[in-house]
């Protein structure tokens, strides 16, 4: 991956609070759409959704889906040849 070239994102929590993501990837899967965000201590996978011209993240819930989303995120990263150091 180009390091140094990520996209930057802004997201705010539940609280209302700005936190900032680096986008890792962004993949679809089942007919959907997904980014893979991280920051300094964690990688999370959201759903990305669209209305109208407009994009939304949105978080996934179900911890089934989201395990077989990063599984297949990272048998793809893998079979091209990308792996985080």
């Amino acid at each position: 991956m180009n390091e140094g070239h990520e996209d930057i994102i802004t997201i705010y929590d539940e609280e209302g609070l700005e936190k900032e993501f680096s986008v890792a990837g962004m993949f679809d899967m089942h007919e959907q759409s997904y980014a893979l965000l991280k920051d300094e201590n964690e990688v999370f996978v959201m759903r990305v959704e669209e209305e109208g011209d407009d994009q939304f993240l949105v978080k996934i819930t179900d911890p089934d889906e989201r395990a077989s989303i990063l599984e297949a995120y990272e048998i793809a990263t893998e079979a091209e040849g990308y792996k985080e150091e």
